[in-house]
């Protein structure tokens, strides 16, 4: 029996009628409503026609996470007064409860890639949903971008509503070709914020790591919320280790403590989410509740302030979810939950004046995530760079880059980057490429029931107790009775089945475990350096926690791994051992084996290596190493530590200076001197010396001298010009010849002050003034002047003044202009 009165009470029964007329008018529409309203389950059965009137159609719900899936058919079904499976079902990986009368199914944006890939037609299906869609996961906007093709090459009649908790709705409205906007309001109650900060600083969270300190202060906030305030507790918390740990520190509270994420049984799941009129609850959530579920009986909410985004480090290899600041947006959809029924309050664990600096919205999944199965589904969507799909946020160009890497690395694509038939059979697997790969290459070897296993637990990371040996891992999960277990054992039978005709394996779990592991990430193959350290072939160092098991393994398929904050190398938190051969059968693209010649340590270094990336496997010295190599390595050297490996006196210093000079002030034909202009001319000026060069020590003997003049316009006949235009010394009225310094921006003379008497122009070189330092006769700065005649004029008397008294032996006329330069005492010039 319809439960007429519920279905009664949800605000966005009011924004229903506008909806129907944007669909019929137009076949798209953006429904924004709060969470709360009902726009994940009366919109569905209004569409469908199974709740006021209209015709009947099929409609399909494309949620984002399993547990929203699953919770959203049972309201449905429930408000229907039917259980799950009759005229409203649903789809999640592993779980199917659908029946020949459903018309309302219910999916995850996953299953419904899947679907789409294989029937781009959507053949019985007359509506799709795309639900919370402002979260902006990555399959969402590929699933959105999909159907949006599909409706404008084979299905116009598909209709296509974005359905968002929030109004930032503008974008999506764009993308679906200016759909109409179509807003439900909530019942919004207000809702007191309370600003409760750590009273000491926490550190702040890096990779998957919180401050315990952080944890500690959540649970007094959740103990102090209970004190103050009536109602049921909703906490936010970033994962399932926070949410644990928080739970341990809540014992003894008056109230029923609960835990919601994706991982937790269907049982606690439901009973959350049908309320409880018995005690109170706190209930420990991930970011699921922030809109895929309503939780009743919430009247206060306690923000940690913290949630999990995707992150992909390309230069080391390394995936991984890593804790970041909520978004403003969170923070609001957080607060709202506390005010759903009646007046509520949030706690929110951090200073009011942080909140400013929040991110306003959270990152696009497009923008942080490994793209490699995105860029999988879409070259078998036929377009493999994306780049003729709507999306709200192209993919960044170097996340792609790499994610064609991988796929062509594990054969899903070919060297266009066309999908290949091995390509095809790993999207419809429902698993990252890598672990598609390991799987399929993985059965032969070790028995499909087993790779099955192993690429199970790869597919969702164990509970940290199960510990970071995979193997040992794996034996815990066979024998496990914890809802992990569960899940597990769930997942193998389905990937066992997609592997029908695979042999049973031999060998061992260790093996099987390893090789599987490395299959999956070859990259990440690690031999050992010592104290529980190794080299990754990516490069990246990686090190094992005191007291694991795995510390004395020659090698180790690095399955999970983070980088800790201010580390240089990788932490491992689950790996399994493996020998040389499985490294390099799974690694074998990695394999490089050749003549290396390179520069090191200060001079060439050459040998013949093999390497599995960066893993040398055996190294022996090469005797006489291609002449080209040893230049090239020496090119690289003078790049390194610079050109003064070379031969440099100091008349070739102050060549270089002068060129240098010339080439600023007169451009062409006079050369370019720089650093890195003479690296690019090597052959120009360093030769033949630097071909006869094959070690440091030669680059010594280059006379750098010799070599630059080789770049001097001789052609031109401009190089007989180099003195006249930059002499090397300068002649001053004394008779003595001065050098110039040509260092500075401008060519300097330093001379002593009495040898230009009688000097009323500034001397010019290359008719630039040069800046004339003048010096006391003991050779000390006295005056610097560009503009010797009106130094003569307003600065000499002043000099003259401090100076004369100083060195009375040394001529000091009052008017310097009309008496004969000197080098000499005054005595001297009587003499003379």
């Amino acid at each position: 029996m319809i439960r007429t009165d519920a279905l009664d009470r949800l605000p966005v029964r009011t924004a229903v009628p506008a909806l129907r007329r944007a669909l019929d008018d137009r076949g798209v529409a953006v429904l924004c409503a709060p969470p709360g309203t009902g726009k994940t389950t009366l919109v569905p059965l209004v569409l469908a026609g199974l709740v006021g009137g209209g015709p009947a159609r099929r409609v399909v719900v494309a949620e984002p996470r399993r547990i929203a899936a699953r919770a959203a058919a049972r309201r449905m079904a429930w408000l229907l007064g039917e259980q799950a499976g009759q005229r409203v079902g649903f789809t999640v990986r592993g779980e199917r409860v659908v029946g020949r009368d459903t018309v309302v199914e219910v999916v995850t944006t996953g299953v419904l890639l899947q679907r789409l890939q294989r029937d781009q037609e959507l053949a019985g299906v007359d509506a799709v949903i795309i639900d919370e869609c402002h979260e902006r996961h990555l399959d969402a906007d590929t699933v959105a971008a999909f159907l949006l093709d599909v409706r404008e090459a084979i299905r116009p009649d598909l209709r296509l509503v974005a359905a968002s908790a929030t109004t930032d709705a503008e974008g999506w409205a764009r993308l679906l070709g200016d759909a109409p906007v179509v807003e439900a309001q909530g019942v919004s109650h207000p809702v007191d914020v309370v600003w409760a900060p750590p009273v000491r600083p926490v550190r702040p969270p890096h990779g998957m790591r919180v401050d315990p300190a952080l944890l500690t202060h959540v649970a007094a906030v959740v103990r102090r919320a209970l004190a103050e305030r009536d109602g049921d507790v909703l906490c936010f918390l970033p994962g399932v280790g926070e949410i644990g740990r928080v739970a341990g520190q809540l014992a003894g509270v008056p109230a029923e403590v609960l835990q919601v994420h994706g991982r937790a049984p269907a049982a606690v799941q439901d009973a959350v989410l049908a309320g409880s009129s018995e005690g109170r609850r706190v209930v420990l959530a991930t970011s699921v509740a922030e809109s895929s579920l309503t939780v009743p009986g919430v009247r206060i909410v306690v923000d940690s302030g913290l949630a999990r985004e995707p992150r992909t480090d390309h230069a080391r290899g390394l995936s991984a979810l890593t804790t970041v600041r909520a978004s403003q947006a969170a923070g609001r959809q957080r607060a709202g939950r506390a005010g759903r029924e009646a007046p509520g309050a949030v706690y929110r664990c951090w200073e009011q004046a942080e909140d400013a600096r929040l991110a306003r919205f959270p990152s696009p999944e497009i923008k942080v995530a490994d793209l490699a199965a995105f860029a999988l589904q879409a070259a078998c969507w036929g377009d493999p760079d994306a780049s003729g799909l709507a999306l709200l946020d192209p993919p960044p160009a170097g996340a792609m880059g790499a994610a064609r890497e991988v796929l062509a690395a594990v054969g899903a694509v070919d060297a266009d980057g066309r999908v290949t038939d091995r390509g095809v059979r790993m999207s419809r697997l429902g698993l990252h490429p890598r672990l598609a790969r390991a799987l399929l290459d993985g059965a032969p070897e070790v028995g499909g029931r087993r790779a099955a296993e192993v690429v199970a637990l790869l597919s969702e990371e164990p509970p940290r107790e199960y510990g970071d040996d995979l193997a040992a891992a794996l034996r815990t999960a066979r024998r496990g009775g914890d809802g992990y277990a569960a899940r597990w054992r769930q997942e193998v039978r389905r990937l066992s089945s997609s592997l029908e005709g695979s042999r049973e394996g031999s060998g061992t779990d260790d093996a099987a475990a390893g090789l599987v592991a490395a299959l999956a990430f070859p990259e990440r193959v690690a031999r050992a350096r010592g104290e529980g350290t190794f080299l990754m072939a990516s490069g990246t160092g990686a090190g094992l926690r005191d007291g694991s098991r795995l510390r004395s393994a020659p090698w180790l398929a690095v399955a999970v791994a983070d980088r800790p904050a201010h580390a240089a190398s990788a932490r491992v938190r689950l790996a399994a051992v493996i020998d040389e051969d499985t490294a390099r059968l799974a690694a074998g693209h990695l394999r490089f084996l050749g003549e290396e010649v390179r520069w090191a340590d200060g001079d060439v270094v050459a040998r013949a290596v093999e390497r599995l990336g960066a893993v040398e496997l055996s190294v022996r010295a090469l005797k006489q190493p291609e002449p080209d190599l040893v230049r090239a390595a020496l090119v690289d050297g003078l790049g390194v530590e610079g050109l003064g490996l070379l031969r440099w006196s100091r008349e070739t210093g102050q060549l270089r200076e002068r060129l240098a000079f010339l080439h600023r002030k007169l451009g062409a034909p006079w050369p370019d001197v720089s650093d890195g202009a003479l690296l690019a001319r090597t052959e120009e000026w360093l030769e033949p010396e630097l071909s006869r060069a094959r070690r440091r020590s030669d680059l010594a003997r280059i006379d750098a001298g010799q070599a630059l003049r080789r770049l001097l316009p001789w052609a031109t006949g401009e190089a007989a010009r180099l003195d006249e235009l930059a002499p090397e010394r300068i002649e001053v009225p004394s008779g003595s010849r001065i050098r110039v310094e040509y260092g500075g921006e401008q060519p300097v003379l330093a001379v002593k002050l009495q040898e230009l008497f009688g000097l009323t122009e500034t001397p010019e070189v290359a008719g630039v003034p040069v800046l004339v330092h003048l010096l006391s006769p003991a050779g000390r700065p006295a005056a610097v002047t560009a503009d010797l005649a009106s130094f003569w004029r307003d600065g000499y008397r002043a000099v003259r003044a401090e100076l004369r008294g100083r060195y009375p032996k040394h001529p000091w006329p009052e008017d310097p202009t009309t008496v004969a330069a000197t080098r000499h005492t005054s005595a001297r010039l009587k003499r003379e």
